[in-house]
């Protein structure tokens, strides 16, 4: 990759036209959820009906999963190395080699094994995503380009589930051939991407050592709550779709797909939203509609209402956005890199923990799953009222919820 320098993060998202950080940005984003939607659209369907998985397997391969985003922090020590460019496409290549392989070890040891290893990439590569990210993009519009990185993201994913939806039972497709044509289009996005976009330079060196600022507490604490609130919808909501209503792959994939085209749609205006209201309106809203939607989970009986909750429950994901941006108007700039890798391993403490001991708690009463769920967006709810309406470095919060 031939070198282009970045002069000015404020002209990040133009500089270079379509060779430019923003647009490189959306590949990347495409390129990780062919692989990743095509594995979580799956993976429930192989887990239960080709392994044989209860609530308690699918809670340890869960934790597993996840242990790779809880050692997030190590990405500052890689980057001694390695440009974060260079290590989020490597990332993206561990990611497709680890779905590629998934098919073809059907055995409880196989897929935990093969999950290690795809969320090996998949995690750095969202560390690095996020820092270039905070990095690139202009502080006042980066939730409107946040936004639109999301919905090329979503029409990547719109695009897995739809083959998947339409070819599943055309083609009596079996989950190895999948699992690999998944792998294999991340791979060719991953070599575009390497051979079409230059280098780019930061304007401000990252810190190559671990930091933890008192400063950044409060984002810290809505990173953690964050992480806890992602698995109740990763993890369960999805096992209750298959466990409880029966939903078969090509359904999984309608939502998904639903899902996908919701993100699509609406992720930028979500993020012209954020822009216009600011970080605390519309963390507000989110945490206002997980408590709801949560609750709901608890006691729905009906596949449809069930379906319709799965949809509003990934709707809110996209207003996850004001967290990245409120902590980008808050950090000083050298801190982005260091602190991306520090923010997805508190994001993993409670995702390490959540899926396997909520998966005991799943055999004894789904429902307290979803009502736990519910408290903790309640206490992300009071957490995201200390947000100052307008955040600054020396204005991190507000000691007030009014």
């Amino acid at each position: 990759m031939t070198s282009l320098p970045l002069n000015a993060p404020a002209r990040a998202a133009e500089i270079g036209g379509w060779r430019g950080p923003a647009v490189m940005l959306m590949i990347m984003a495409a390129a990780m959820q062919l692989s990743f939607a095509t594995w979580w659209a799956l993976l429930n369907n192989f887990a239960v009906d080709v392994i044989g998985f209860t609530g308690r397997e699918i809670g340890i391969q869960q934790s597993l999963r996840e242990v790779p985003g809880f050692l997030a922090f190590a990405a500052v020590f890689v980057l001694l190395i390695l440009r974060e460019q260079t290590f989020a496409l490597i990332s993206l290549l561990l990611l497709a080699a680890g779905v590629a392989a998934t098919g073809y070890f059907p055995t409880a040891i196989g897929l935990y094994v093969t999950t290690v290893l795809m969320s090996i990439g998949f995690h750095y590569y969202e560390t690095m995503a996020q820092s270039l990210s905070l990095q690139w993009l202009p502080k006042a519009t980066a939730a409107h380009w946040m936004g639109r990185i999301l919905a090329v993201g979503a029409f990547a994913q719109l695009v897995t589930y739809g083959l998947i939806f339409l070819a599943w039972k055309t083609f009596d497709l079996a989950f190895s051939t999948v699992f690999v044509l998944a792998g294999a289009a991340t791979a060719v996005l991953v070599a575009t991407l390497w051979a079409a976009f230059p280098q780019f330079r930061e304007e401000t060196p990252q810190r190559k050592h671990l930091v933890l600022r008192r400063r950044y507490w409060l984002y810290y604490a809505l990173t953690f709550m964050g992480g806890a609130r992602r698995q109740i919808f990763l993890v369960f909501a999805g096992f209750l779709m298959v466990e409880k209503f029966g939903y078969e792959v090509h359904e999984i994939s309608a939502l998904f797909l639903i899902n996908c085209t919701v993100n699509m749609l609406f992720a930028p205006a979500i993020g012209r939203f954020i822009v216009k209201v600011g970080e605390r309106r519309a963390l507000t809203v989110e945490y206002i509609g997980l408590i709801g939607v949560f609750s709901a989970y608890a006691f729905v009986a009906n596949p449809w209402i069930a379906a319709g909750l799965f949809v509003l429950d990934h709707a809110f994901f996209a207003m996850a956005i004001a967290m990245k941006t409120y902590f980008q108007k808050i950090a000083d700039p050298a801190d982005i890199a260091p602190t991306a890798g520090v923010a997805f391993t508190i994001n993993h403490i409670a995702a390490v923990i959540i899926p396997a001991a909520f998966g005991l708690i799943w055999l004894v009463s789904p429902a307290a799953v979803f009502l736990i769920g519910a408290a903790m967006a309640g206490v992300s709810l009071v957490l995201a009222r200390l947000i100052p309406r307008h955040p600054e470095a020396g204005r991190e919060l507000v000691w007030h919820t009014a």
